[in-house]
């Protein structure tokens, strides 16, 4: 394993290309095809509101998963640690590095340093197999990674649904609560454009119960769910190619 540091930020590895057929698929779909779920059987199905589907069964993957490597990072963080090396200064001073990196940026201020910098870089490696085999025996990583793809795979979802035509209010319905809850800091985010996109979903759902009765919504859409975790809501372990301070 790479060397680790504490970071609030932790990129996701889209796949683009692998998606891209699906989209398209996705987009010729007839209106008029049978829907699985039985709150579309009364109405033709959208393909809006079936791409909705596949985006809400991997927005609460995500959602899963990241509860799930939450709990293990904790589990890790605290019975091992993150991976680091403590060297002491010239001046006395002790500072903790998180990285090979930032140990070797410190020490090459430092052309005295060599015996220092092999101590250091002996107990980061000693360290950093602690961290590995307890990661391998409770599954962090692996979790972390599924997550990602979970994730990659709900991003992916919401741009084709952007591209789909809405064949009914429950689509434009499908639509806008994809957006809400993709997009909103929380609950009670007053900044714009929420307040309103949060108006304009329930106008919709609204008219659409009025006027046509028989418009089938997802019961998802008339509840309050979950928000998607932002990233920097957790600590991860990234590798020194990554940079960061020590």
């Amino acid at each position: 394993m790479a060397d680790s540091e504490i970071s609030t930020t932790l990129p996701l590895v889209t796949r683009r290309t692998i998606f891209a057929g699906t989209a398209i698929a996705i987009v010729g779909w007839q209106g008029n095809a049978v829907a699985s779920n039985d709150l579309e059987k009364d109405q033709p199905a959208d393909p809006a509101v079936a791409v909705w589907r596949k985006w809400q069964a991997a927005h609460e993957q995500t959602e899963r998963l990241c509860r799930q490597q939450q709990r293990l990072e904790r589990n890790l963080v605290e019975t091992v640690g993150f991976p680091c090396a403590t060297i002491r200064l010239r001046g006395g001073r002790c500072v903790t590095l998180h990285s090979l990196k930032a140990l070797y940026e410190v020490l090459d201020l430092d052309p005295e340093g060599t015996a220092t910098r092999a101590e250091a870089e002996a107990d980061f490696a000693a360290h950093q197999m602690r961290w590995d085999k307890a990661d391998r025996e409770i599954g962090y990583s692996a979790t972390l990674q599924a997550e990602r793809d979970a994730a990659d795979r709900a991003e992916d979802l919401l741009q084709a649904l952007s591209k789909i035509p809405a064949g009914s209010l429950a689509g434009v319905a499908a639509k806008l609560d994809a957006a809400l809850r993709e997009g909103r800091s929380s609950e009670d985010d007053a900044e714009f454009p929420w307040p309103q996109i949060r108006s304009a979903l329930d106008d919709v759902i609204r008219i659409g119960q009025r006027l046509v009765p028989k418009q089938k919504f997802p019961n998802d859409m008339l509840k309050p769910v979950p928000l998607r975790r932002r990233e920097g809501d957790s600590l991860h372990a990234r590798t020194a190619a990554d940079g960061g301070a020590a």
